[in-house]
């Protein structure tokens, strides 16, 4: 059972931020004794739980590899196991005395959730989608909306919403037109203790912006996402005038203050902003970044109050748990005291209950992904992708452009010239030689973006490869390679490393970024600045995701809504066949004074 943590008082934290205003939050600090009012007055603990990013997962197990999941740190995954250690917390603190909430992204990411979105989507079936059952069974009292929950459209994020047991939260996602909340923007949760008067618990949601860029095309028109912080500055004093004695928010928002979509919108991971600039929060379980922050103080600038921040990590790999000491001061609950801890999933058994309930859909989902749907003439490993050009990157790109051709087929834009657009998602995926399944597809896809065909000029084609090229760290000519550290510079992730097929070029690594690109050609010609490409991207990129040049603003050409991933099932199934002699083209290498780095 986990132990009673260590508490700290407020004004101890407060002591000990000060010292860390230059940086604007405070890191872990000794126990420091309780406040004095403390021992004077009633005291009550409350512990609120939390999840976040859990994308899917409930059972501990990796579709792609048809195994239990694992990785390099020994983590464990999915709602079976948090149920374990919820249990175990409600057992050790008292059940009527905890709470447990979700910051957000729970409906896509899984083959799982794949299935029951698009292969048979609960909107057609009406059956119980396996995460509301799994969030049913565990007890949620709350959930804020992450931006993954829109990837799949309004209707079904709405007949998940419906069947759930409890609220999903978004105080900033609003009607378009009307400006009114689409969804609850909190709840006040009345937690009742023996022999004390009840306490009040508001839980604020609060979704990211990055939605009205990343799924326009599934909510342009229909909601808006003004700011985290404008918006609790909104809600916070109604929760008190409410009567909320704590107020939690649950953020679907880092902490950095930096955005991957430039100052278009409202600031991304706008968590610390939060906690610093609106008063009347005690605590925020954060969410989106896919980090662990176990106990963060930030000092608001308006009250001088602590705010506590806790971030569990993600797919229901941690739990975080969040205690509360509350002290009644005139009649009125005070938090005098609050600390958090992180539990992991890898030190406790999957919960069999939780098993059980899902178990039917579980094995559907696997038998679904190991069904052959055609044969690869040989092996086509994603390991190198994001440093050399591969025929498994080139067979994505040739399945866009040969859908981009198609759709721009009989019409005005039919003569343009197709080049397309991908990124190594995942280093761990492949096609096998012999049998591919879904499997094997839905591994080396693992988003569920949907195809979109601009227009380019050569010149913008050639500002946006200088751009992707940044992923590279320069290296003089002779400098020794070293696979581990060449690519991700200034922690860009694989995803936001884009190559293109059918033009040509070289990335020379010993130049500084903005001038890598040389030899730039389409069809062994010098690209013209001025001629037109139609260009096969997804959603993601062409609604700014990465802050690309020129993309977001480039004239659309397709948008069918079709998803990429079931695109390339489509390929292999139709075909029977993959056969890299049909589609790979050596286009692009890394070079230093015109010399390949790799072979």
């Amino acid at each position: 059972m986990p132990s009673k943590p260590r508490r700290r008082s407020r004004s101890a934290a407060a002591a000990i931020a000060a010292g860390c205003l230059a940086v604007g939050m405070a890191g872990p600090a000794a126990a420091a004794p309780d406040n004095p009012r403390a021992s004077k007055n009633h005291t009550v603990d409350l512990t609120v739980m939390g999840t976040t990013d859990l994308h899917g997962h409930v059972e501990n197990w990796d579709y792609f590899k048809n195994a239990e999941y694992d990785d390099e740190a020994g983590n464990d995954v999915g709602l079976a196991k948090i149920s374990t250690l919820v249990d175990q917390v409600r057992a050790d603190r008292g059940d009527e005395h905890t709470l447990l909430i979700d910051a957000g992204d729970t409906i896509q990411g899984t083959s799982l959730t794949n299935y029951y979105a698009n292969v048979e989507p609960i909107t057609e079936t009406g059956a119980l989608h396996p995460v509301a059952a799994a969030m049913n069974a565990i007890g949620y009292d709350a959930a804020a909306l992450g931006n993954h929950e829109f990837n799949y459209g309004l209707p079904l994020l709405r007949t998940f919403e419906s069947q759930l047991d409890f609220p999903l939260l978004a105080a900033n996602a609003v009607d378009a037109d009307t400006g009114e909340p689409a969804f609850t923007p909190y709840i006040i949760k009345t937690v009742n203790l023996k022999g004390s008067k009840p306490v009040q618990v508001g839980i604020l949601g609060l979704t990211n912006p990055g939605v009205a860029i990343w799924d326009k095309h599934n909510v342009q028109g229909k909601l808006r996402f003004p700011g985290i912080v404008e918006q609790a500055e909104k809600f916070v004093p109604q929760m008190k005038a409410a009567g909320a004695d704590v107020v939690v928010a649950s953020s679907h928002s880092g902490t950095s203050g930096t955005s991957s979509y430039g100052d278009e919108l409202p600031v991304e991971n706008a968590s610390t902003a939060l906690a610093k600039e609106v008063p009347g929060i005690d605590a925020v379980l954060v969410g989106h970044a896919h980090e662990e922050i176990e106990e963060r103080f930030v000092t608001n600038e308006v009250t001088g109050e602590q705010v506590l921040l806790t971030e569990p990590l993600k797919w229901g790999m941690r739990l975080s748990v969040m205690d509360f000491e509350l002290t009644k001061t005139r009649g009125q609950w005070d938090v005098t005291s609050m600390a958090a801890d992180i539990l992991n999933a890898n030190t406790v058994k999957a919960d069999p209950e939780i098993s059980a309930l899902v178990a039917d859909e579980h094995q559907t989902v696997i038998d679904h992904v190991n069904t052959p749907i055609g044969t690869a003439t040989e092996s086509m490993p994603a390991a190198e992708s994001r440093y050399r050009d591969t025929a498994v990157m080139d067979f994505v790109n040739e399945v866009q452009a040969n859908a981009v051709d198609q759709a721009l087929e009989g019409g005005p834009n039919a003569d343009l010239p197709v080049v397309s657009i991908v990124a190594p998602f995942n280093r761990e995926a492949g096609i096998p030689q012999g049998p591919v399944t879904i499997q094997d597809i839905a591994g080396l896809y693992i988003y569920p973006n949907t195809l979109f065909g601009v227009e380019m000029t050569g010149a913008q084609i050639k500002d946006y490869l200088e751009y992707s090229a940044r992923y590279f760290t320069q290296l003089a000519p002779g400098e020794p390679v070293d696979i581990e550290s060449l690519t991700n510079a200034g922690g860009i992730p694989d995803y936001n490393y884009d190559m293109i097929s059918g033009v040509s070029y070289e990335i020379d690594i010993s130049k500084p970024a903005g001038e890598r690109i040389t030899n730039l050609q389409h069809q062994g010609e010098p690209v013209d600045p001025d001629q037109r490409f139609a260009v096969a991207t997804n959603n993601y990129r062409q609604s700014g995701g990465g802050n690309f040049p020129h993309i977001a603003e480039a004239p659309v050409l397709v948008n069918q809504q079709q998803e990429i991933r079931q695109l390339l099932i489509n390929y292999v199934a139709e075909r029977g066949t993959i056969n890299p002699d049909n589609f790979y083209v050596e286009n692009w290498w890394l070079t230093r004074d015109g010399e390949r780095v790799f072979g």
